[in-house]
């Protein structure tokens, strides 16, 4: 498991803060008290970070914690989609996009494709059947469904 972390220079981070920051992005515990597992680590109490997560995660330096999986070895798919929204329609649309399931991120760009998402689910044609929903609702026509034909794996891990 894995946690998205998301400190950007936040200097009001203290060394307990980013003890817990680095220790949860990659190997999260699978345990039954897994922030016990991770406060014995580090020294403090497991409630100690239980409410430094929370805190950590209601200012929104934790944006989720969350398992990572593989999809084709689940038997799903996956691509990347991007979409071409005037800024007058931008809400509308990633709230179409969002209320997806199989939706794990949603990124604003940039550029004539300005909203860029990745989509999981069990066929392509389900995929396909939701870009059309979400295109008949918001009548953005332009969506481009680029999926992978290899796929490169990175670990991001940040050194808080």
């Amino acid at each position: 498991m894995t946690g998205s972390v998301m400190a950007e220079n936040d200097t009001s981070l203290d060394e307990a803060d980013r003890s817990i920051l680095n220790r949860i992005q990659s190997d999260f515990p699978i345990t039954s008290r897994p922030y016990l597992s991770i406060a014995q680590e580090i020294g403090l109490t497991e409630e100690e970070v239980l409410d430094r997560v929370l805190r950590l995660k209601q200012s929104g330096i934790i944006r989720r914690i969350g398992g990572n999986f593989v999809p084709g070895k689940l038997g799903y798919v996956s691509t990347l989609c991007a979409a071409s929204v005037p800024p007058e329609k931008l809400a509308q649309f990633t709230d179409a996009v969002n209320r997806h399931p199989g939706v794990t991120h949603n990124y604003l760009r940039e550029n004539a494709f300005n909203v860029w998402f990745t989509f999981i689910a069990p066929s392509m044609e389900e995929i396909e059947d939701n870009l059309k929903t979400i295109s008949a609702e918001t009548g953005i026509t332009e969506i481009l469904n680029l999926p992978a034909t290899k796929v490169f794996k990175i670990k991001a891990q940040f050194d808080v």
